[in-house]
C-alpha cells in the first residue's frame, strides 16, 4: 500500500503493516472525535513515525497513487477535525 504524508513524501507498506497502522491511526480519530488536546501531538506523531520508520520511501520520479494520506507533521486538531469524515482519517 502507498501512505503520503500530506506536505511530504510517500512510502511504501507492506500490507501487514495495515494492522497497526490503522490501530496507530484509531488513536489519533479517537482524540479528534472527543475534541481534547490533549495527545494529540504524540498521537500523530507516533503514527507518522510509524510510517516513516517502516515504510520504503518512494522516489520522486515515480508516479503512483496513494491509497491513504495522512495529515501533515504540523497539523493541529483543528484541521483534524476538518479532514475527519466520521470514519477515521483511513476509510476501511
Amino acid at each position: 500500500m502507498i501512505v503520503r504524508i500530506s506536505g511530504e513524501d510517500q512510502y511504501r507498506l507492506d500490507d501487514g503493516a495495515r494492522e497497526k497502522l490503522e490501530e496507530l491511526e484509531g488513536r489519533v480519530a479517537s482524540i479528534v472525535e472527543s475534541g481534547q488536546e490533549d495527545g494529540f501531538r504524540e498521537a500523530l506523531s507516533d503514527l507518522l513515525g510509524f510510517v516513516r520508520s517502516n515504510g520504503e520511501l518512494v522516489p520522486d520520479e515515480d508516479i503512483v497513487t496513494s491509497d491513504y494520506i495522512l495529515l501533515p507533521s504540523d497539523a493541529d486538531l483543528e484541521e483534524a477535525r476538518a479532514e475527519f469524515t466520521g470514519e477515521g482519517l483511513i476509510p476501511d
